[in-house]
């Protein structure tokens, strides 16, 4: 079904708008996928605050134009699927997951801090942790030296103090060693 001139602004004002506030955009060819899938994939899309819409070309092309997405323009060709998303991995991160479980969605590209991303850069940027998980591994790293030095002092006053009495069913000898 054809969109009249009114509906076509609204939906580039909608993508305008997803694009100014993503930091990723990834685009797959969805050819072959059942609507079962297309469906868990928009439903896993969600809950990770990725934005998945199925767009016209040349909607999407004067959408992007002007943003950092821009430079993908050119890659904006057949049936493709586009994903925006607010987190820099997450919309990668989710579309090369179910590409991994599907091959009928074919990752074609996206764009990332205003750099245009082939397949290769679509899966590099997945295989990068969330933000989540690198802010715990920062935290760990951070505690690490904290928790060592803890122990290290807590082994010497127990040095010191004596160290713990042995209990009296093992021998003082066994105790000691």
């Amino acid at each position: 079904m054809s969109l009249n001139r009114s509906e076509k602004e609204a939906v580039i004002s909608d993508v305008t708008g997803l694009a100014a506030k993503a930091q990723t955009l990834v685009m797959a060819e969805y050819r072959g996928i059942t609507v079962a899938d297309m469906t868990k994939l928009r439903s896993t899309a969600r809950s990770n605050g990725v934005s998945l819409s199925v767009l016209k070309n040349t909607l999407a092309r004067r959408a992007v134009a002007g943003s950092g997405f821009e430079v993908v323009s050119a890659q904006m060709t057949g049936p493709l699927i586009y994903g925006f998303s607010e987190d820099a991995v997450a919309a990668a991160k989710v579309v090369a997951d179910f590409a991994k479980t599907n091959t009928k969605l074919v990752i074609r590209g996206g764009a990332y801090g205003g750099k245009a991303l082939d397949v290769e850069g679509v899966k590099q940027l997945a295989s990068i942790p969330s933000k989540e998980v690198l802010l715990a591994q920062l935290l760990g790293l951070m505690q690490s030296p904290i928790s060592r030095t803890a122990r290290v002092l807590a082994a010497l006053a127990e040095q010191r103090g004596g160290g713990a009495e042995a209990p009296a069913d093992v021998p003082a000898e066994a105790a000691a060693a």
